[in-house]
């Protein structure tokens, strides 16, 4: 069980102490406090220190609450701040600001305070006295190209006003604050500053290890975001790449990956960089021979051998050219992929789950050419190859944990050039038409929205919309209808696939146009007594059923589920994928 140093100390003790050497490590994220968050801190501990503006008022037996600092001891035995960067970084710049106010102050208060205050900024010697060169926390943020400002601004008391950065505007506004203090209460300006020291406190949580330290964070904060994966990868390549000369690239180049993915990835868990990675890690895996289905946690994967992967040099192209290529999938970018292979993008983006987005990264990565570009025909076949087992699996096996197995077994074939063909996981035809037969076909189910958006646009002819496109899950008999008319025998077909159709959600059929004859100029669009014309439908079913239908009825459903099932096991055949 890791062990854990947790101990609530005043910032003087905190920072005072030899042993505290704090690091902002080179995984952290740059000091982002802006003046709003420092006001509130400094309203909070004037309001602490002076109740009813009245320093008589202070009980000296009162302690302020700051709030934790998690840290570990790394094996440069500084102390690594995993979570309470930002208040201590802003910390710092409060007392460097009062420390540099007190300048010339000969009265005792005064000085003794400035001593104090000397003594948590910098490394002292055995008589107390700070060196002034050695300060008590260093940055080494990969990506923050101002923490030598930070720690120059610590050094010398000084910014000018050409500094934009949030470490100097941060340090001007704390000189202001102080500033007019002394001018509004110079009879108390030594109290303040005392009272910060001695009686706000932190509470320093120090962890045995950084995973200890990380998952305390995780836990723990409530505020800033918490440090992914993702930044401890940037650390380790910000060391490599440091190594080569070459840690400016790699930041630019950096910043260009966060940038793109934050665009295009919204992954439930983690960050938009962590679903970079977890894409690249299943063709590192795969490439490795790995198809256990029991899928590690990503960090685990990376850091094997000292983080190996990520010191290999075409890792980093990689991963620019795998958020490339995403990038031109959520964008349906036309000049790479052909109408054909848009139209089987966007029902896959309809997918039951998110198996499909790691086995087409991995097929990306292994066949694409020396431009970055795949083979039309090729990349056809599987996509429509993915299609049809994802979908039909999902009846067969619901649920991603199952489908790890085939896919991940043909994840090594792809990364071998061999045919993928799910050859040890075809579908018996009469056990799989009778699970689609017997399957509810709800709307929260994701298989429902999976099985109309393949039969709606699988059709040559059929638009394809952006993939922002909302649509709602359409009943064709209304449900109104059956509560008004009771005109269905079976009631369990007003939720059959033959009932159901994609309908844009800017289409908003009133509850009281429940008949079909009154659905007809929805689908097609129409103008409203106003004048205001109403566009209807892309989806061409619709369009044809309004265009050939006056009613759609019991029958109508019962065919209509028919055909839809027909065609998909059709469509399974056709790609070889039935016993």
């Amino acid at each position: 069980m890791s062990k854990l140093n947790v101990d609530q100390k005043t910032i003087m003790l905190l920072f005072s102490d030899k042993k505290s050497d704090f690091l902002i490590p080179d995984y952290q994220r740059p000091y982002a406090w802006e003046e709003s968050q420092c006001q509130t801190l400094w309203d909070d501990i004037f309001t602490f220190a002076f109740p009813d503006n009245n320093s008589d008022k202070f009980d000296s037996n009162e302690e302020y609450f700051l709030g934790s600092i998690v840290t570990f001891e790394n094996d440069r035995n500084k102390k690594e701040v995993i979570d309470g960067q930002q208040r201590l970084t802003t910390l710092m710049l409060l007392l460097r600001a009062f420390y540099a106010k007190f300048g010339n102050m000969q009265d005792e208060n005064s000085k003794s305070t400035r001593e104090r205050i000397a003594q948590c900024l910098w490394k002292t010697n055995e008589f107390g006295q700070p060196n002034l060169n050695i300060l008590k926390i260093d940055s080494e943020v990969a990506t923050d190209n101002d923490k030598e400002e930070f720690l120059e601004i610590l050094k010398t008391g000084i910014v000018n006003k050409d500094q934009k950065s949030n470490y100097a505007k941060n340090y001007r506004f704390f000189q202001e604050k102080i500033d007019n203090f002394l001018s509004e209460y110079p009879s108390y300006f030594a109290y303040l500053p005392a009272r910060i020291l001695g009686n706000c406190i932190l509470l320093p949580i120090e962890a045995e290890s950084q995973d200890t330290a990380l998952r305390i964070f995780s836990t723990l904060n409530d505020r800033g975001l918490p440090l992914s994966d993702a930044d401890i990868f940037k650390a380790q390549f910000y060391k490599h790449y440091s190594t080569k000369n070459q840690k400016d690239k790699f930041i630019e180049q950096w910043k260009d990956l966060e940038e793109i993915t934050g665009r295009i990835f919204k992954p439930l868990n983690g960050t938009p960089m962590d679903e970079l990675f977890t894409r690249y890690m299943y063709f590192v895996r795969a490439k490795q021979g790995i198809k256990s289905s029991t899928t590690e946690a990503l960090r685990k994967f990376y850091e094997k051998g000292k983080y190996s992967i990520l010191k290999q040099d075409e890792t980093l192209s990689n991963l620019k050219i795998l958020v490339d290529f995403w990038h031109d999938v959520y964008n349906q970018n036309p000049e790479r992929f052909s109408p054909n292979i848009l139209r089987k993008l966007f029902i896959l983006n309809s997918a039951p789950n998110g198996m499909w987005t790691y086995f087409l990264s991995v097929y990306f990565l292994q066949n694409k050419n020396d431009i970055g570009q795949l083979e039309d025909n090729k990349l056809d076949e599987f996509l429509n190859k993915t299609i049809a087992f994802v979908w039909a699996f999902a009846f067969t096996n619901p649920g991603v944990n199952a489908l790890r197995t085939p896919v991940y077994a043909e994840m090594i074939n792809i990364v071998t050039d061999k045919i993928v063909n799910f050859d040890e996981h075809k579908f018996d035809e009469h056990s799989l038409r009778t699970a689609i037969n017997n399957f509810e076909f709800k709307n929260g189910r994701p298989i429902t929205r999976s099985m109309l958006t393949w039969w709606a646009f699988k059709d040559d002819n059929q638009e394809i919309p952006t993939l922002n496109t909302i649509f709602d899950i359409e009943h064709i008999f209304a449900k109104k209808r059956q509560e008004n008319d009771k005109s269905l025998s079976n009631t369990k077909l007003l939720e059959a696939l033959g009932n159901k159709s994609l309908l844009e959600d800017k289409i908003n059929i009133r509850a009281a146009d429940y008949r079909f004859s009154d659905k007809i100029k929805y689908y097609k669009g129409f103008t409203n007594d106003k004048g205001q014309h109403k566009t209807g439908s892309i989806i061409t079913e619709l369009i044809n059923l309004a265009a050939t239908k006056t009613d759609f009825t019991e029958q109508d459903i019962i065919n209509r589920s028919e055909r839809i099932v027909n065609e998909f096991i059709a469509f399974l055949k056709q790609k070889n994928l039935v016993k």
